[in-house]
């Protein structure tokens, strides 16, 4: 008898569910040396063109898909929040005013400003960080349109991966200054940045074979081009909400 599907090529488990049935199927698919997460987090590290163009051509089954990589990267950003929130409140205060979120006296739209941008930053990060991938994919895509190589499409997969990876660090290196006693989140950020703009150039160093400094040129050029992008949509918003709070009245 075949311990494997003839149709799909999926293991037949044949065992009852036991809490030992579970927990080697948590060891095989999370904790083992040989998952496809961990295969997948250290390969963006050695060798990021396997990972994205084996994704890319279809050849899917040694590393996770971009989107199963993304999903897990959101719910570790998720996971970030509610540790500094919990036990770091300090360390997001930074955050909290630079986006006006600090209210002032009285009942007034700067409050009801300060409290949906409030929420929307802390509540639906994981939405924003996906709403805003697509510009990050016409930054780079359109710095590289001179090699061809891959399209939009393809370029948002890159993007993905790339920061899927810097979530997973990023939480690392947040927590860890929070432990340290650094109380900033924008210090954080600024610490953080030349390193995710050096990871981000190496990996497409690695799928375009340039000079790292060619790279690294592109990348900040891609990077200008998503914040323009983003300032665009945050205007647009602005505006759209105090639209909103002038024709419901709740402007005066």
């Amino acid at each position: 008898m075949t311990n494997y599907c003839p149709e799909c090529g999926a293991r037949v488990i044949r065992n009852r569910l036991t809490p030992r049935v579970l927990a080697e199927q948590m060891n095989d698919e999370v904790l083992s040396l040989d998952n496809k997460f961990l295969r997948t987090f250290i390969d963006l590290f050695k060798r990021p063109e396997a990972v994205i163009n084996g994704f890319i051509i279809g050849v899917r089954k040694r590393h996770l898909n971009v989107i199963s990589y993304w999903a897990i990267a959101l719910s570790v950003l998720g996971l970030q929040l509610f540790i500094l929130k919990s036990f770091f409140p300090e360390f997001l205060d930074a955050q909290n005013d630079m986006f006006g979120m600090t209210k002032v006296e009285g009942d007034n739209p700067v409050n009801t400003y300060n409290e949906l941008v409030g929420k929307s930053m802390s509540e639906y990060q994981n939405v924003m960080f996906t709403v805003l991938m697509p510009f990050l994919a016409i930054g780079t895509w359109i710095i590289y349109l001179d090699k061809r190589r891959y399209n939009y499409t393809e370029h948002l997969v890159i993007n993905l991966y790339i920061n899927s990876q810097w979530i997973f660090v990023g939480i690392v290196i947040n927590v860890g200054l929070a432990l340290f006693g650094v109380s900033n989140i924008m210090m954080a950020s600024i610490i953080a940045m030349p390193l995710s703009l050096a990871y981000g150039s190496y990996v497409f160093k690695r799928l375009y074979g340039n000079s790292f400094l060619n790279s690294l040129l592109r990348y900040i050029a891609a990077f200008i081009i998503y914040m323009f992008a983003f300032s665009i949509i945050m205007v647009i918003f602005v505006i759209g909400f105090f639209i909103y709070l002038f024709a419901t009245g709740k402007m005066g």
